[in-house]
This record gives structure tokens, C-alpha cells and sequence, in this order.
């Protein structure tokens, strides 16, 4: 059951869990007034014990600076409480901001939130973040 966390007039942020994977659907701008919205929304779904998050980007229409910020952020987040962290759905433009600001690399990128969701999350498979694990 898809449940909505953030209601703002111009981003909505819902999760759903799917497969033992916290789906966070952003849908709308993130930008500097939306961005700690949605990091205060993580942190709250942290606190209620999610460990495992797919963020899902796919109805995200303009992100800037301060979006890239706050996924790094919430990485730092999840990281602590042992977690995981998969990234869905990017469109082509978003993809281009991850390239160009060396992030592409850092994170497990996947097509769609199915693809994100269809394995089981593994504990500490951030432990070697911001660098790509080899395997």
C-alpha cells in the first residue's frame, strides 16, 4: 500500500515497501526548498526502522544542486543505520546531472523500481560508499 509522506504544491514524496525494499517515489522538484523535505521524510522512515531504500526519481521533473545534496545525504543516513540505498527510474536528464557531477558511478542505478526491488537487500552494501563496491 503506496503511502504518502510529503504533500508540497510542487513535489510529492509516497513510499511503498516492495520485496523488503522501501520504495521512496519522488514526484515533482527537488530543488532547495523541497530537497530537506524529502531528507527529513527518510529520516523519519529511518527512524521507524526502513533500512533499505529505493529511491525512485522517475516523476521528477527538475532536480539541482541541492537534490544531488540531499541523496548524498541520505546516503550518509542510511549508511549509519546499516542500510541500503538503489536509485530508479532516472530520466536521461537527471541521468546527464549524475554523469556530470561524478555521482553516476556511486550508486546502484536501475532502469525501473522493479529492477531496484527485485533482489533483497544485503546489510552494509553501502559500507564502501562513495566508491563502487568490485564484485
Amino acid at each position: 500500500m503506496r503511502t504518502n509522506i510529503i504533500r508540497h504544491e510542487s513535489m510529492m514524496v509516497n513510499y511503498d515497501v516492495v520485496n523488503g525494499w522501501t520504495v521512496v517515489e519522488v514526484d515533482g522538484e527537488v530543488d532547495a526548498h523541497t530537497a530537506p523535505m524529502i531528507r527529513e521524510g527518510v529520516i523519519k522512515l529511518l527512524d521507524e526502522g526502513h533500512r533499505h531504500f529505493v529511491l525512485d526519481l522517475g516523476f521528477v521533473r527538475f532536480m539541482d544542486s541541492m537534490g544531488l545534496g540531499v541523496i548524498v545525504a541520505i546516503t550518509k543516513r542510511i549508511r549509519e543505520h546499516e542500510g541500503s540505498l538503489r536509485i530508479a527510474s532516472v530520466s536521461s536528464r537527471l541521468l546527464r546531472i549524475f554523469d556530470l557531477s561524478g555521482m553516476r558511478e556511486s550508486y546502484e542505478i536501475h532502469p525501473s523500481r522493479a529492477e531496484a526491488a527485485q533482489s533483497a537487500p544485503s546489510p552494509g552494501s553501502l559500507s564502501h560508499w562513495p566508491h563502487p563496491s568490485s564484485g
